[in-house]
């Protein structure tokens, strides 16, 4: 079982600091929800985890192994990056690309084994994609590819997942059941993933801890209830806030406030 730490991780572009001395240290079967307001750094945070960006300093440890220690199909083996964005090129079918996450195990020429069929298999009825498989890229719903690139990280069978906004482009229904698909993959397999989230109450409802970056920091890290605070969100977001208790759940829930009400907020905070 893998562990995945980051140690003083340090990121520019040219002169633009993005984040910095951002430390933290996950375990197996643990699944980390990454925060913070547009462009807080945390794509840039998953593509340097996934060795897709170089830190400026710093360093990745996977196992306790520096990660660029790992040669690319080594890296491909235990790690999976699912992408926010990706163009649907070739003409393949969903079977096809969720096959590609085999690769780093098989290589480009070699024939899929019956372990490699029944992973890809597992990937396609976990992902809810096993009556599309057959299909075209070109006919499946925006939502559909989200769940096919998904089965793809998912196929590659690697210890760590690290998922750029899953949920993008899915409606209601479909977020809860990607989130929930995750969540259970993560705990049952004892993966490691990391996710970048906007909705701050999906993030407190499926990830185990939550990591809000702001001002180029790592400003808080830990469960739910110790990172969504009203005063750790007004300095994420701008942004005056109720917290509640899920009435299901029992975990935070952040209700933002507007006019009278966030006046209401900023006067009981400056009481406190």
């Amino acid at each position: 079982m893998s562990e995945l730490s980051t140690h003083q991780l340090h990121f520019s572009y040219a002169d633009r600091p993005v984040f910095e001395q951002v430390s933290m240290h996950l375990k197996p079967g643990e699944m980390l929800a990454l925060l913070g307001a547009n462009g807080a750094g945390k794509t840039t945070l998953l593509k340097t985890l996934a060795r897709q960006l170089k830190p400026t300093s710093g360093e990745i440890f996977l196992d306790a192994k520096p990660l660029t220690k790992l040669t690319r199909r080594g890296l491909a083996q235990q790690l999976a990056m699912m992408p926010q964005h990706e163009n649907r090129g070739a003409s393949l079918s969903v079977y096809d690309v969720v096959s590609l996450g085999r690769t780093p195990h098989c290589g480009w020429l070699m024939p899929l084994s019956n372990n490699d069929r029944s992973i890809i298999e597992q990937a396609l009825s976990s992902t809810g994609l096993t009556e599309l498989q057959n299909r075209s890229v070109h006919e499946i719903s925006g939502g559909e590819w989200r769940r096919m690139i998904l089965a793809r990280a998912l196929a590659q069978d690697a210890s760590v997942l690290l998922l750029d906004e899953p949920t993008s482009g899915l409606d209601l229904k479909y977020q809860h059941d990607c989130l929930e698909r995750v969540r259970n993959l993560t705990h049952d397999r004892k993966l490691i993933t990391v996710t970048t989230l906007h909705d701050l109450n999906q993030a407190a409802m499926f990830a185990d801890r939550l990591a809000l970056l702001a001002n180029r920091e790592l400003i808080a890290i830990g469960p739910p209830d110790q990172v969504l605070t009203t005063d750790l969100i007004r300095i994420a977001f701008s942004i005056e806030v109720a917290i509640m208790k899920h009435p299901m759940h029992g975990t935070p829930l952040v209700v933002p406030c507007s006019g009278a009400m966030s006046r209401t907020v900023k006067d009981q905070a400056r009481s406190t």
